[in-house]
């Protein structure tokens, strides 16, 4: 679903922010996607979705190039950044239909994935008030819904459970499984180790722009905490 091949982000003449960096995320894949505060986990999420350029490499989501191909992959990709910005002059189900305009959802599907996923994050009522009055929370449940409206082959997020509440966190992890039950794909960055332990099948430690680790969790963590593991890694690592 997601394979990015040799990837490498140069800023100015010699900065690497992401150095040769490989994975391969596969359909019913939840990838968790980890590393310290400028390890290189944005710039990497940033160059999947087409946000960012890059120097080297090759990114491919369901086989279609994110540099030759940018519309063929956003149309089946949903990107969550750590800041999500929303219109703030729309009220939340006027957003929700304008995204899904934006990948020509049909009228039907819309309005039955609206509800459902309204109902989920418990924002139903509130989505004819303006997205400028919603709190933080609010307005990530927003933007997860408006993520999951056309159905996405590939969820893209960075940090989605900051920000929500323990029964919206919930949630999340819970539609995070149904969409990979169904063939879809999960990669994202969290610092929240437990959650990854316990959510995703496979990982990716990410140190000074490399990747220091990946695989299965399972085999990766064996019988210690992620936690233990993520901080022998690190601390081992070139």
């Amino acid at each position: 679903m997601l394979e990015i091949k040799n990837y490498t982000k140069i800023y100015g003449k010699d900065k690497k922010a992401c150095d040769n960096v490989s994975l391969t995320i596969e359909a019913g894949d939840i990838f968790g996607f980890i590393g310290h505060n400028g390890a290189g986990k944005s710039t990497t999420i940033k160059a999947v979705v087409g946000v960012l350029d890059f120097t080297e490499g090759e990114i491919f989501i369901d086989g279609h190039s994110v540099k030759t191909e940018p519309l063929a992959c956003k149309q089946i990709t949903s990107y969550i950044p750590d800041n999500p910005d929303l219109y703030e002059y729309l009220t939340g189900i006027q957003y929700l239909n304008f995204v899904a305009d934006v990948f020509k959802v049909p009228q039907d599907e819309r309005e039955e994935r609206i509800k459902k996923y309204a109902d989920m994050f418990e924002i139903t009522s509130s989505l004819g008030d303006m997205i400028s009055s919603y709190s933080h929370g609010m307005k990530q449940k927003v933007a997860l819904i408006s993520a999951l409206i056309h159905r996405p082959k590939l969820m893209v997020l960075d940090e989605p459970f900051v920000g929500l509440d323990p029964k919206a966190a919930l949630t999340l992890k819970n539609i995070m499984r149904e969409l990979c039950a169904e063939g879809s794909a999960v990669f994202f960055s969290t610092h929240v180790l437990e959650v990854a332990q316990k959510l995703c099948n496979k990982i990716a430690i990410i140190k000074a722009g490399k990747i220091v680790a990946s695989g299965k969790t399972e085999e990766l963590v064996g019988n210690k905490s992620l936690e233990d593991v993520f901080m022998e890694v690190v601390d081992n690592a070139e």
